[in-house]
């Protein structure tokens, strides 16, 4: 076969390969599953995996920084590390220990609309997992003491310490709350906590938070792995079937966001480069204009070809990185443009070039091309990611959460593919107004800089 124009057969192979169109249609990933509820109002999802002889076990109590009131903040946070300090029938340390004993791990975590907690350990353990999941749902203020609070108060003071107020930019998140919501919003708080309030609460408010919020009615159990489907229901009923059902969950106020002009923050921090951060806010997780927010913070910087890494890190080398995500919640969701100047350069300069690539976006949408890779970085990364029971737990309690639908990637994939570039423009101009949003700087501490303090 002769070359044409220099390229041989296999480079126009690849270039063939390139130019296939890639549709929400020819992407569809279904994740089935099992669901139903106990009587105590326990919503149980099931999936039978069985690649490996491997079980993930994912439990969502549907609770988060953003069911606190102000003035005692952080108790989401807070009895994410009290549940792993034992329940009635597990003595403290125990739980780390026999999980590790059968081979298995587990870890949780906190946002401002739920906590999660997870174990992945082989499925011959399933019921280990079931015993020490629904101990501590059912039996944990048997063993709570006062003790115990107060310790796990320290720890999370120290993480506040060690992850926020001493880490290089750390103060931008809790900055961040505050700027963008107004104050008694229950997003204007950070979901680890303000000092004063943890220290300010009683034992008998930790006590009363947990028997409002972390009842098996508010919490959604999956179960990924090499399961049965009718054992496990036996085991999921005879581990959880017990607990009674917990309170009626009130309902949180939802304030308005009157936002409608540019407010700005300066940080000093013990940093040698400057950093600067642009929000704005955009609709609730799920609802419409979701998917067109995360195709369009690929396109700004998903990549080392998306327009802002392009520009600003390799074109006029100004930057040294340029991250942008669409940050959801079920009261609302913010977007997020950061990015942090090269040596020798400032913040200021790194945020005229992304307001002069936004106002690009309005005169040049993407083009197909763009939208196609953007498209096939988040169907390819969700794949990947499929791969592990792990992640298809975690995604099947996500989905059931806010859109009360568990297998909803699909519908997820479908949106993305139909996102256009007028779609784009148009969430564009509606939300990501150049005047109307939250701009956090943080510039180094003069001192240090004086001094030659140390930075990251």
């Amino acid at each position: 076969m002769k070359h044409f124009l220099g390229l041989t057969p296999r480079l126009l192979g690849l270039l063939a390969c390139l130019a296939i169109p890639v549709t929400a249609g020819d992407a569809a990933v279904g994740l089935p599953h099992v669901r139903y509820e106990l009587e105590n109002g326990l919503t149980v999802i099931l999936q039978e995996d069985h690649s490996t002889p491997m079980v993930a076990v994912n439990i969502w109590y549907h609770v988060g920084s953003g069911h606190e009131k102000k003035g005692r903040t952080g108790f989401a946070h807070l009895f994410e590390h009290i549940l792993f300090e034992g329940s009635e029938h597990v003595p403290e340390g125990k739980f780390d220990e026999w999980l590790e004993t059968v081979g298995g791990n587990n870890n949780g975590s906190t946002t401002i609309d739920r906590t999660n907690y997870f174990e992945i350990l082989p499925s011959h353990a399933l019921e280990m997992a079931l015993f020490l999941e629904s101990d501590r749902m059912g039996w944990l203020l048997g063993s709570m003491s006062e003790a115990k609070v107060d310790g796990q108060r320290d720890v999370v003071k120290n993480e506040r310490r060690q992850r926020v107020e001493n880490a290089p930019y750390g103060m931008v998140w809790p900055t961040m709350s505050e700027l963008m919501f107004p104050e008694g919003h229950p997003y204007s708080w950070p979901t680890i906590g303000y000092m004063e309030d943890l220290s300010a609460a009683s034992y008998e408010d930790v006590v009363t938070f947990f028997k409002t919020y972390y009842g098996p009615n508010n919490a959604s159990l999956v179960i990924v792995g090499d399961i049965e489907i009718e054992a496990t229901k036996k085991l999921v009923e005879k581990w959880f079937g017990e607990i009674p059902r917990g309170q009626p969950i009130p309902a949180i106020d939802r304030p308005g966001v009157n936002f409608n002009e540019e407010k700005r923050v300066v940080l000093e921090d013990r940093v040698q480069l400057e950093r600067v951060h642009l929000m704005w806010h955009t609709p609730p997780a799920f609802s419409a204009g979701a998917a067109g927010l995360e195709m369009l913070s690929q396109v700004l910087a998903g990549g080392k070809t998306s327009r802002l890494y392009k520009r600003l890190v390799y074109d006029l080398q100004i930057a040294q990185d340029v991250f942008a995500f669409n940050y959801s919640g079920k009261l609302g969701s913010t977007f997020i443009i950061g990015s942090t100047a090269s040596d020798g350069h400032t913040a200021a300069e790194v945020e005229k070039v992304i307001d002069e690539e936004m106002a690009r976006l309005l005169r040049e949408p993407p083009s197909e091309r763009e939208l196609k890779r953007a498209f096939n970085q988040l169907h390819a990364s969700t794949l990947d990611r499929l791969e592990g029971i792990e992640f298809k737990a975690d995604i099947l309690n996500r989905y059931y959460f806010y859109t009360g639908n568990p297998d909803y990637l699909n519908e997820w994939i479908r949106r993305l593919g139909a996102v256009d570039s007028t779609d784009l423009a148009n969430l564009t101009q509606t939300y990501l107004k150049p005047h109307v949003r939250g701009v956090i700087t943080v510039v180094p501490k003069k001192e240090d800089s004086e001094q030659g303090g140390k930075g990251e």
